[in-house]
């Protein structure tokens, strides 16, 4: 059982809220669309060496509607610092992700963190930069997973963690990870039903 927590975390609700209110007052979009690790999208950048271009898709792998939540339940129960994040604005909706980790504690005004110390949260509204979704398979076949610098959204909700906190009240072990897979694999080999 984890330690309670230094601080008072809101309710979803009430952090949206600020978090609308934060991106009302930057002229941002507060229609917002919410995504995850398997949603992002980094490709090789033509225009700079070495750098990569940030996307995201929902059409290959779309969060279900109640991943937020879960999310955020998640992550609430941690002692580390929970940020909401936005990427960019795509067709007037915001583009925002969650995170969590100590990674964050330190950032804050310099680093475009706006910071609320007794929720143990940050908001990074960002800038009114224009976000791509994906929607050609090819391209997200070939996205870059591996071989690029470590970034702030290394630190999201996978859509796998959702589906296993969905289906067995919480994250699961590797090794249990691992004998779900075994176990699924020798179904479909002797034919019976998952």
């Amino acid at each position: 059982m984890s330690s309670p927590t230094p601080f008072k975390r809101p309710a979803l609700t009430e952090a949206l809220d600020a978090w609308k209110q934060l991106l009302t007052a930057r002229g941002l979009a507060t229609d917002l669309r919410w995504v995850f690790e398997e949603n992002l999208c980094f490709e090789r950048s033509r225009a700079a060496q070495g750098g990569f271009h940030l996307g995201f898709q929902t059409k290959f792998v779309p969060p279900p509607e109640d991943a937020l939540n879960i999310a955020f339940d998640h992550f609430g129960e941690a002692d580390k610092r929970i940020v909401f994040y936005r990427l960019g604005e795509c067709f007037g909706k915001s583009i925002c992700v969650l995170l969590c980790d100590s990674w964050f504690e330190n950032k804050g005004e310099a680093d475009d963190f706006v910071r609320r110390d007794e929720w143990g949260m940050s908001f990074h509204p960002g800038q009114a930069d224009e976000i791509e979704e994906i929607v050609d398979l090819s391209r997200w076949l070939r996205r870059v997973r591996h071989g690029r610098a470590f970034h702030d959204l290394d630190f999201c909700m996978t859509l796998a963690a959702i589906d296993e906190i969905k289906t067995h009240g919480r994250v699961l072990m590797p090794y249990e990870r691992f004998a779900s897979t075994m176990l699924e694999r020798l179904r479909r080999f002797l034919g019976q039903p998952a």
